[in-house]
């Protein structure tokens, strides 16, 4: 099930009640106003590292732009078929939400992250920490001034303020659980 969320429009609209233009945006979000014209006309997706400084410039989560109308959903338990898809152009993982909505204290994520590729093109950082488990693969963690190699069965914990990105460096697709807290999405 992907996410299929008009993230164009929300913005949009958020950055009209904030009395925000375009140009606003752009310098707070450090991202050009053709950039933000054409993500709010949903003719680009943003990258994930785009959204955050985006949500940053708002000031809300990236979980905002993928909260769904009120549905009450009072199962503690998500099926994996039914695990909700966070898709983002210009990053080639595939995001699935663990846990039954983003309004949570606690994030809980299954990474995928194709032979080859990373979790962004970009160093990303963000509020909190997080840890995460390689269940299938080889994945390298690359912080700013250090890169750790994680192999099926091991972990890593870390402060989300260093730069970080994820990059699949073994031949087959890496699979891996991650949880953060706060949630970055």
């Amino acid at each position: 099930m992907n996410i299929d969320i008009d993230i164009g429009t929300k913005i949009k609209e958020l950055r009209k009640l904030k009395k925000m233009n375009i140009s606003d945006l752009a310098d707070n979000a450090e991202l050009s106003p053709g950039l933000i014209s054409q993500i709010e006309r949903n003719i680009v997706t943003p990258s994930i590292v785009s959204l955050w400084k985006i949500a940053q410039s708002l000031g809300v989560s990236v979980g905002y732009f993928f909260e769904e109308e009120a549905k009450i959903n009072t199962s503690p338990v998500v099926k994996k078929n039914s695990r909700k898809r966070i898709i983002a152009s210009n990053n080639n993982a595939i995001y699935e939400l663990l846990s039954a909505d983003l309004n949570r204290k606690i994030e809980f994520l299954y990474i995928t992250i194709k032979v080859g590729d990373y979790s962004s093109k970009d160093f990303v950082t963000h509020e909190g920490e997080e840890c995460g488990l390689v269940i299938k693969g080889k994945l390298m963690v690359k912080m700013e001034n250090e890169e750790y190699i994680l192999e099926e069965g091991d972990s890593i914990y870390f402060d989300s303020t260093i730069p970080h990105r994820y990059i699949n460096v073994g031949d087959e697709v890496c699979e891996s659980i991650w949880a953060m807290t706060p949630p970055s999405f």
